[in-house]
């Protein structure tokens, strides 16, 4: 197996930890990864995000299945599809707790905060008869993410794409947040469709 870079491995271990103590991930959710040409770096498959090792870093090719496969993450399939179909240079695919559970009740996310309404705007939400990893995925999740940041897998997580592991980050943190909102909003009695940024900013 390749050795990765040492700066490269900090620079996956500093993201993965950020989202394991932001609460996006669990102990061994989601997985990352970064294009470099032809080729793509990716979290091994079961890897801790929070806790990962220079060996945790697989690289794969995105245009033949090769030695990396067997260990890289179980949805590498679907990063290759995104790569190769969408301008995305990272991906970060988490399981966000909040986002989850509206999955169930909406059909996309239309953040109601102002932080949210800017970075995200709308996020819609995917539904699979198997939602980890599948060929349906692989031809799907990419067309969504030509002209979205973020999508939702629904009853599963969101994947996000940047320019780097840090923006793709960000995207699952501000949706994970808006969709917080969203639900104090409810816990509140009240409906979300009533708070919109628009309105928000009258009273500024």
């Amino acid at each position: 197996m390749k050795k990765i870079e040492k700066r490269i491995v900090e620079y996956f271990q500093k993201i993965g930890w950020a989202a394991y103590i932001a609460g996006l991930q669990d102990s061994h959710s989601g997985n990352m990864s970064m294009r470099i040409g032809n080729h793509m770096l990716i979290t091994r498959r079961g890897s801790m995000l929070g806790f990962l090792n220079d060996y945790d870093i697989i690289e794969v090719s995105l245009t033949e299945n090769d030695s990396g496969v067997s260990l890289a993450s179980s949805e590498a399939g679907v990063h290759r599809a995104i790569y190769r179909e969408t301008n995305g240079l990272a991906i970060v695919h988490a399981h966000l707790i909040n986002a989850v559970i509206l999955s169930y009740l909406y059909n996309e996310i239309v953040p109601i905060d102002v932080e949210g309404s800017y970075s995200i705007r709308k996020v819609p939400i995917l539904s699979f008869k198997f939602g980890s990893g599948s060929k349906e995925m692989e031809e799907k999740v990419p067309e969504f993410l030509k002209d979205n940041k973020i999508v939702i897998i629904k009853g599963h997580g969101a994947i996000a794409i940047g320019e780097t592991l840090e923006e793709a980050l960000f995207y699952n943190s501000v949706l994970e947040n808006s969709c917080k909102i969203i639900r104090g909003i409810y816990a509140l009695g009240k409906k979300p469709e009533d708070f919109t940024p628009e309105e928000i900013s009258k009273g500024w």
